[in-house]
């Protein structure tokens, strides 16, 4: 059975405070439980509320802009997390000051669960959380941004379904699902930054291992088929500035990206490392084959263009 317990009566938190200190008063925690805390209240004890404008912080946090519509900027911030306003919070804080997101949420997670073991003498895995919208629906959800002593994601793949089919990607992120369900008790008005989730004992690694930590669900830049949004995309790849290039991924085979141009009205043909075409749409093809990771040139005659794969 799985229950879930979030706790009132956590005071004001300030910087310089113990998550521990203000966490055990208000729980009775066993081993194999999953300590859940918000990031912000992670990030108040750190030292992380900051002062001036927001966009400007939004501005310092982001690594790349992803996606922009009127003032909504989607990031991915310098945590690798992709994410609205790079995680920037301007809510329950005063006036002229925001929230950033802690400087390493697994090292963060990681800290509590060694102060929790070491003042209660039991063995816990953490979660830390943070609010993110999820591409193609409304609305919001946690997720583990940072996690210690916890396996952050099952992998079934091998495993057999009850009909006997063989599961192929099929990998729960289960530090997320457990972040979602501790926000349903915590609530987002509720003053209740912590959640203890008991019944998933299995999923709390020994003491001493921390595991991989949540970073490890965040996918390589590249590795991702949405690195830029729609517009974006478009402009990225007309103006095929090299620092962009990862975003689109790994060159495709050439036999993907011939398709392409040929729905772009292009014919391709293989030759010796690569693909040649006619210099005709010259900027269409060298748009399209930045998109797919490859590089164009122009033959030594000048005749036709020459593409190939870009380095890594």
């Amino acid at each position: 059975m799985l229950t879930v317990t979030a706790p009132d009566g956590v005071p004001e938190v300030r910087a310089g405070d113990e998550l521990a200190d203000l966490l055990l008063p208000l729980v009775d925690l066993a081993d194999g439980d999953v300590v859940v805390v918000t990031s912000k209240v992670v990030s108040k004890v750190e030292g992380r509320v900051v002062e001036g404008d927001r966009e400007e912080w939004i501005t310092a946090e982001t690594e790349r802009l992803v996606a922009r519509r009127g003032p909504t900027r989607i990031v991915r911030n310098r945590l690798g997390l992709t994410m609205a306003a790079a995680g920037v919070d301007a809510s329950n804080v005063t006036a002229g000051s925001v929230v950033l997101l802690p400087l390493d949420p697994d090292a963060s997670a990681a800290r509590l669960r060694a102060a929790v073991a070491e003042r209660a003498g039991v063995n816990v895995g953490v979660i830390v959380t943070d609010t993110a919208g999820r591409a193609w629906r409304e609305g919001q959800t946690d997720i583990a941004i940072g996690a210690a002593g916890l396996i952050v994601l099952e992998s079934f793949a091998g495993r057999l379904d009850q009909h006997g089919n063989e599961l192929a990607v099929t990998a729960p992120a289960v530090a997320d699902e457990i972040a979602s369900v501790a926000e349903l008790a915590q609530g987002k008005l509720g003053a209740r930054p912590f959640a203890v989730v008991r019944g998933r004992s299995d999923l709390v690694l020994p003491p001493g291992e921390d595991g991989p930590g949540a970073r490890s669900l965040i996918r390589a830049d590249g590795g991702d088929l949405f690195g830029y949004g729609a517009r974006e995309a478009v402009l990225r790849a007309v103006t095929r500035d090299p620092a962009d290039a990862v975003a689109f991924g790994a060159p495709v085979a050439a036999d993907e990206l011939v398709e392409a141009l040929r729905r772009c009205g292009v014919a391709a043909v293989a030759e010796a490392g690569g693909l040649r075409c006619t210099t005709a749409r010259e900027d269409a093809v060298a748009a399209v084959a930045f998109a797919h990771g490859w590089g164009v040139e122009h033959a030594p005659d000048g005749t036709d263009l020459r593409l190939r794969p870009s380095s890594p």
